[in-house]
């Protein structure tokens, strides 16, 4: 009941590349997140990896939708914006209560940041 067949030939590329591209992508983050040591290197992957893979493969169902029905199709494109929007934001909410919690546990942040980080709270 599927209508791959129907799609033309010069939409069925780019879409299968840009699911290629965008599957790969968010599996390098996936890695990145599995292999790093500290939560501090890890939520770097996902965080920029994960927004460009998603933002792939919505484009590649805006292509693939827009094809299949002769029409421009751009639900996908209020998907995107909304998680533009809310990715950077959310790890940075969970990046600042990491830097609190270790704070609040006095255990010393790894990284070339640390001392800024503890300079920053003992003016607090």
């Amino acid at each position: 009941m599927s209508n791959v067949e129907n799609i033309p030939a010069w939409a069925a590329l780019p879409v299968s590349l840009l699911l290629i591209l965008g599957g790969g992508i968010i599996l390098i983050g996936a890695l990145g997140l599995m292999r790093l040591p500290n939560f501090y290197q890890r939520i770097h992957g996902p965080a920029i990896t994960v927004t460009l893979g998603a933002g792939c493969i919505l484009l590649a169902s805006m292509l693939y939708f827009s094809a299949l029905q002769s029409r421009p199709v751009i639900h996908e494109i209020i998907i995107a914006v909304f998680l533009l929007l809310t990715a950077p934001v959310v790890t940075m909410l969970i990046m600042r209560a990491a830097v609190y919690r270790d704070l609040r546990l006095g255990k010393r942040a790894t990284g070339a940041d640390a001392d800024e980080v503890y300079q920053f709270s003992k003016k607090d």
